[in-house]
């Protein structure tokens, strides 16, 4: 028994056991300081997980990852674009174009839906193939609409001498918005532990006192948090952390999300969504639309990727106005699955596993390539072919697994 549990777990974590063996060889060749690497980690964290954990509601509902988060990100975009040139600048700027990106990727996401249920069984293709016919329009939007049928008159924003909207728009100028949030309250790491586990810790003694968790289980949880801040007291761990600083509003932005993702799992939506993430066939015959529902969680999904790259470029002060876009769905895909996910079953806590393992992977690859190699290209080149990689590892899985059920219908009831 125990030997098919260990089995059932290195075959169910493969990935996530895999990407955790490539970053440890990854840092010890990669010559990086741990401090050095622990301010580039959550600096991307920072400015990713929530794209990564706007994936989940889609999975959950058996729709596989939502690639077309694409075009979430078109959306907020867009967005950014018209706040620039109406010169709305700051933290108003960001929420102007969060509220603005709100009905323009709900559109979208609308659209999306209705056209996945038309192709049951292949949406992540699909989605994928939006995407890139997606991007086709934008281009046509942003070259040749905006700019030209659309004057802009904010300065910078279109291509000099030409039409068109210019191919970086810059965050950081007075009609900008970057760090509107990151900068709203910036913290030293060990300041943010204390923060996080004091509210952690008064969250889990009123569940115990209103008799909602299970006495040991809270104090567990509690033992583990005076354990956190009992270790950043010793000068070995807190030297680790010396050049973070952790842009806190961004992290309860995030952490507001995972709240929304447990919270909405618990109403009436939320168990149609698991209903028809397990069987399609049952959930119809139960009474449920299928088809709104699956609508309903693509719409979420693709609002919440929206917002997700409001974060990204806001952090980044800048985009790429053709491509910032593009790699979206990619990266943030292979992010969940490396965290353990499968294309049926996602949670928040392995949505952040996989954002930290992967950027993890991300910052010490290249310099890891360098010192192997000679070349820190290989490291790049490594690391694209990992985010191919692990979604055609997870696919391959998938099929396996569906096969093995087949062939085993006792194992697959148990499960």
């Amino acid at each position: 028994m125990r030997k098919t549990d260990v089995r059932t777990f290195l075959r169910n974590n493969a990935v996530t056991i895999m990407f955790v063996a490539l970053c440890l060889v990854c840092m010890v060749y990669s010559g990086q300081s741990i401090p050095y690497v622990m301010y580039e980690l959550f600096g991307r964290l920072s400015r990713n997980a929530f794209i990564v954990l706007a994936l989940i509601i889609p999975i959950v509902a058996g729709m596989g990852i939502n690639f077309a988060i694409t075009i979430g990100a078109m959306a907020a975009q867009i967005a950014c674009l018209w706040v620039i040139e109406w010169g709305v600048s700051g933290l108003p700027g960001l929420l102007l174009a969060a509220g603005m990106s709100v009905p323009i990727a709900a559109f979208f996401g609308f659209l999306i839906g209705k056209l996945l249920n038309k192709m049951k069984g292949q949406e992540m293709i699909g989605g994928l193939i939006l995407g890139y016919f997606a991007n086709g329009l934008y281009q046509l939007l942003f070259l040749f609409i905006f700019g030209n049928l659309i004057p802009l008159k904010a300065p910078g924003l279109v291509i000099k001498g030409s039409v068109g909207v210019a191919n970086t728009i810059d965050l950081s100028t007075e009609r900008g918005f970057k760090y509107a949030l990151d900068g709203l309250w910036r913290v030293d790491f060990g300041t943010g532990l204390y923060i996080v586990c004091g509210v952690l810790a008064l969250a889990t003694i009123v569940s115990m006192l209103l008799k909602k968790s299970n006495v040991k289980r809270g104090a567990i949880t509690l033992v583990g948090l005076a354990a956190c801040c009992g270790l950043y007291q010793i000068p070995a761990v807190s030297g680790l952390f010396a050049m973070v600083q952790v842009p806190m509003a961004t992290f309860l932005v995030v952490g507001a999300l995972c709240l929304f993702n447990l919270g909405l799992m618990k109403t009436r939506i939320g168990q149609q969504f698991r209903a028809v993430g397990q069987n399609r066939t049952v959930a119809n015959a139960s009474g449920i639309n299928v088809d709104r529902v699956r609508v309903i969680a693509i719409v979420i999904s693709t609002v919440l990727a929206s917002w997700g790259q409001l974060i990204f470029v806001q952090n980044m002060g800048s985009f790429q106005t053709y491509g910032a876009h593009e790699q979206v769905g990619l990266y943030a895909g292979a992010a969940i699955l490396v965290g353990g996910a499968s294309i049926r079953r996602a949670t928040n806590s392995q949505a952040l596993l996989g954002c930290i393992l992967f950027h993890l992977l991300f910052i010490v690859a290249p310099s890891a390539g360098k010192n192997l190699f000679g070349d820190a290209a290989i490291g790049e080149y490594f690391r694209v072919f990992i985010s191919y990689g692990v979604i055609a590892l997870a696919l391959v899985m998938h099929a396996w697994s569906g096969i093995q059920k087949k062939k085993n219908p006792a194992e697959a009831l148990r499960n």
